[in-house]
Order: structure tokens, then sequence, then C-alpha cells
């Protein structure tokens, strides 16, 4: 646990050095601030003391935000050759790649809890319903936590950081996005199957305040193939050296 947790305090610090964190940080607060009280869809708008337009607006800022986070995490590594010193100490592929994701879920994390003053003038606002508001948090950290593992896969597989960007983007879409909107065009099981694939139904579920089993199964099965598949990569790039 120790040499993960030392690859996470790198990695995350890392970020600030490098003024990344920063700007995630104002984006998102400036993004969902924005469209959680300003707009035509603000919860002033909708009347009602409820976090859901800024779970909606978060829902796709994390998801254009992640790939810019995961895009540097492995590829700049390799392209600049530390991945071969990092990997010469006691430290385990299936480590590294943990360090690395614990990393930007902790940044996810810290953007989250920054929001939370959101969550307190909702409450002084009128009667909120405090369940919803916990699941709509977890659903955001669950989707994070998928798309994190899919970045550190598409940045295991390329030493170029726009092509890593791209991959993940490319891959999220899938899940954001197409999944359901197929899953309307096929009837029977494979539309369910389709739908079933779709992050959105099962983020929506959670923000709704329902926690079903079957959605935690759904995001941490997708977090364990995408950090599964990134070991991997680099399990392969051992086997080649040799």
């Amino acid at each position: 646990m120790r040499p993960i947790w030392i690859i996470a305090k790198r990695e995350l610090a890392s970020f600030f050095n490098s003024l990344l964190a920063y700007i995630l940080l104002i984006a998102f607060l400036g993004f969902s601030g924005l469209f959680t009280w300003l707009t035509g869809s603000d919860i002033f708008m909708v009347k009602q003391a409820s976090l859901q337009s800024f779970f909606g607006v978060a829902y796709w800022t994390l998801f254009f935000f992640i790939p810019a986070l995961t895009m540097r995490l492995i590829a700049e590594e390799k392209h600049t050759g530390t991945l071969e010193l990092v990997l010469t100490k006691p430290v385990s592929d299936w480590q590294f790649v943990l360090g690395k994701f614990l990393s930007t879920l902790l940044l996810i994390l810290i953007s989250l809890v920054l929001t939370l003053p959101y969550y307190i003038t909702v409450a002084n606002i009128g009667p909120v319903d405090h369940g919803a508001v916990i699941t709509g948090y977890l659903g955001l950290i669950l989707m994070s936590a998928a798309y994190i593992s899919i970045g550190l896969f598409a940045s295991s597989i390329t030493t170029n950081q726009i092509v890593s960007f791209l991959l993940a983007l490319l891959i999220g879409i899938f899940f954001h996005l197409l999944f359901s909107i197929l899953a309307r065009s096929f009837p029977g099981f494979a539309g369910r199957l389709l739908d079933y694939l779709s992050i959105d139904s099962h983020y929506e579920s959670i923000t709704r305040g329902v926690l079903d089993t079957q959605d935690l199964i759904y995001f941490f099965s997708i977090i364990f193939i995408g950090l599964f598949a990134s070991e991997r990569a680099l399990a392969k790039r051992n086997i080649s050296d040799n």
C-alpha cells in the first residue's frame, strides 16, 4: 500500500506544480456554478431545493476534464523514459497503475468537496432530499473513477498525450452517449444490453436516490477492466523487453 500512496502523492503534487489542477478546479467550479445558479435550468428557475442541475452539468464537465487529466499519466512517463526508471524500483505494475489512478481520483474528490457550499446553500433555501444529494455525489465519484480507468488504459498504450486524450474521449463517448442512443433503436435483448452498457442509465438511477447493487457492480466492473487493461499493457512492455 505504501508504494501506491507514494506514487499517488507524487502525481497529485505534479498536478498542482503544473497548474493543471488549478485550471481544472477553477474551470469546474466556474461551469458548475454557472449552470447551477445562473442559467435557464438553474435552481431558481426550477424552484426546487435540489442539486439535480449541478449533477447534470458535472456529468458532462467531468467527462471532458478527466481525459485531459489522464492523458499524461503514463504516456508522458513512456515518452520521457522515466517509466523504466520508476519500474526499476520495488514497485509492481499494479501498484504503479493504482497509484496513478488514486492521484486523479483524489483530485476529482477535491473538486467535488469544493462544491459542498452548493449543498449547504440549497439546504438553507428549502427542504432538500439529502439522500438524493449523497447518492448524486456518489454517482459522480463512480462515474469519474470509471473514466479515470479508461483514461489510464488509453495513456498506457501510447506515448502521445494527444492520442491518449482522443482515444479516452472516443471510448468514453460510447459509454456516455452512443450506447444509450443505440439502445432506443434495438428491441429486446440487444436494446437491454446496450442500455446496461450505458453509463448514463446507471448514473441517472443513482442520482435519483436509488442505490442498486446492479449499478455498483457495473461501475466497479468498468473500473477493474480499465485498470486491468492498463496493467496488462505495462506487462506486455516487460515481455517485449525480454
